[in-house]
């Protein structure tokens, strides 16, 4: 079996602080989900690369802040997560919140998604950020 992984790609500026306090986070979220991880690639990018990504694949005309191509077989987690930090950066300015906070909010909210949770009715949201404040709270940076 591979050894396995995540990873972090940027199309853009961005680069991720704390790799490594990123990476042990979510490992340790994927396990406390009774799940395993095979290999997810985190892919930051602008508000036009995700753009293109939702009209090609997904053919919705708007701007989000994340979207996860799922590969998973099981409980073995494997798949691409495509965030926007314009979008995070927007959104952090709306809700009132550092940057870093939302970004961990969206990168968990893609891990919950391979995990099998979705937010497409009402219930299924509200399970979502239920789910995104326990995992958040499992977050912390080695000093």
């Amino acid at each position: 079996m591979k050894e396995s992984k995540i990873n972090f790609y940027s199309e853009n500026e961005f680069q991720l602080e704390h790799e490594k306090s990123y990476e042990s986070w979510i490992e340790r979220v994927i396990d406390s989900e009774n799940k395993k991880l095979e290999e997810i690639s985190y892919i930051f990018c602008d508000d036009d690369y995700l753009l293109d990504i939702n009209m090609k694949y997904l053919d919705h005309d708007t701007f989000t802040d994340i979207i996860s191509f799922d590969y998973s077989i099981g409980n073995i987690l494997q798949g691409d997560v495509y965030i926007s930090t314009e979008r995070v950066e927007e959104n952090s300015r709306e809700f009132n919140v550092s940057f870093e906070e939302e970004l961990r909010r969206v990168i968990i909210h893609g891990v919950l998604h391979l995990c099998g949770y979705n937010d497409k009715t009402e219930e299924e949201s509200s399970l979502m950020r239920l789910k995104e404040e326990e995992k958040l709270k499992l977050f912390h940076v080695e000093q």
